[in-house]
């Protein structure tokens, strides 16, 4: 027969509502009784039904996500994951409510975390600013025991209890041998985009972009990064003026966003002169340019997947349980023209 919660009331010595008040890690126990409880839960080999107590008792999971409000496809296709988990938010008894931050500013989400963790959330995800005053804020979070995961980009540290995202030393890895792969043997100079190094996905895409190139493709010059903070027209406006210049552009890295400028400005520039491409996010407009050959690679993550998983590891967080790192591992496609989806 299975030990039930009255079997660890009476091997430790202590009433049904003190085992309740452990098993759900509420305050108002000692540390002495605390550790009867785990003793006595461990001798028994008691195995907590999570999901029917929380069923039994009507519990819902407030989450709380955090995302900049600058309009890319990428962070578009975000909230349209957030969209289909608040349709699933009955049978997953979760309630997200999703907070708009200005893009790449460091202070609104500071200040935008904090407003978050005085509603006590069952937890929060964000997508991070590597940024002293965010780092700050996150160490606040933790330390209040409320949940939080890193969504897309990562904070320097351990000031938080997961990372929902790829591994973008990888995908600028990745990045580099492609695109010397693609360039042939020929010298000429690498442009590489980014929106913005104050964010530790793309400065981490682009340090490892960077070494690979130095390392196996010395023969291509890396020319210094364009910051376009994810936006078209300011993507569009610095691409041009890339070939508008005497210098040969034989590559080009676009490791953020805005890729709506980046192609119509490819799209101006004669067929002779393009460059090879490589970009992040399978959008309809990389899908496109993919199509038309102005890109030819895109490095992709699956923003759903990131969505569901941030909500997994919060719930198992919030029961205090662990997390399967296998299921969470956020993987890179890789997108040519020929295995489009």
């Amino acid at each position: 027969m299975r030990p039930t919660v009255h079997d660890i009331a009476s091997r430790a010595g202590v009433s049904l509502a003190t085992v309740d008040r452990v098993l759900n890690r509420r305050p108002g126990v000692s540390a002495r009784t605390r550790e009867k409880v785990d003793q006595a839960v461990h001798e028994l080999g008691f195995v907590r039904d999570v999901a029917a107590a929380n069923l039994a008792k009507g519990r819902t999971y407030p989450l709380t996500f955090i995302i900049p409000s600058n309009d890319n496809s990428f962070m578009r296709g975000l909230r349209v994951a957030l969209d289909e988990a608040r349709v699933r938010a009955g049978v997953e008894r979760i309630a997200i409510r999703l907070v708009d931050v200005p893009a790449f500013d460091a202070a609104a989400l500071a200040m935008a975390l904090r407003a978050a963790a005085a509603a006590e959330p069952a937890g929060i995800a964000f997508v991070a600013v590597d940024a002293p005053e965010v780092a700050a804020a996150a160490a606040e979070i933790v330390a209040a025991g409320i949940p939080l995961v890193t969504l897309v980009s990562d904070l320097s540290g351990a000031e938080r209890d997961h990372y929902a995202g790829i591994d973008n030393a990888a995908a600028g890895r990745t990045a580099a041998s492609l695109l010397g792969r693609f360039s042939g043997g020929g010298k000429g100079k690498v442009a590489v985009l980014a929106g913005s190094m104050l964010v530790r996905d793309h400065r981490e895409r682009c340090e490892a972009f960077a070494a690979v190139m130095a390392q196996d493709f010395a023969r291509l010059s890396v020319l210094p990064v364009l910051e376009g903070r994810d936006d078209p027209a300011v993507v569009e406006q610095m691409v041009s003026g890339l070939f508008s210049g005497l210098e040969e552009i034989v590559a080009l890295y676009s490791l953020g966003a805005g890729n709506r400028g980046l192609v119509k400005a490819l799209e101006r520039v004669p067929a002779r002169l393009r460059p090879v491409v490589v970009a992040h996010e399978l959008t309809e407009t990389t899908r496109g340019a993919l199509q038309a050959g102005l890109i030819d690679a895109v490095l992709n993550q699956d923003a759903g997947h990131e969505v569901r998983s941030a909500i997994r590891v919060l719930k198992a967080k919030a029961d205090g349980l662990s997390v399967v790192a296998a299921q969470e591992r956020i993987r890179i496609d890789i997108f040519l023209k020929d295995n489009l989806p």
